[in-house]
């Protein structure tokens, strides 16, 4: 599902460019999901394990997670 009627999410700047395994984030839109670590980014997919929600997929074209200092 497209939530930008006539825009290609290719298009879009993959906003967690910079994160790397391990890093600590928090998910701006789930703050109940807690601080969640970086698994993996391969390219604009990034997979995070979070506190209270678990292993989640996140598209850095639609989200840009929080980095915390750790």
């Amino acid at each position: 599902m497209n939530d930008f009627p006539g825009e290609d999410p290719a298009d879009r700047t993959d906003l967690n460019a910079f994160l790397e395994p391990g890093m600590l984030v928090r998910h701006p839109g789930a703050p109940d999901w807690g601080l969640g670590q970086v698994q993996s980014r391969i390219g604009h997919r990034v997979t995070v394990n979070f506190e209270h929600e678990g292993k989640v997929l996140i598209d850095g074209r639609r989200i840009g997670l929080l980095p915390v200092a750790g």
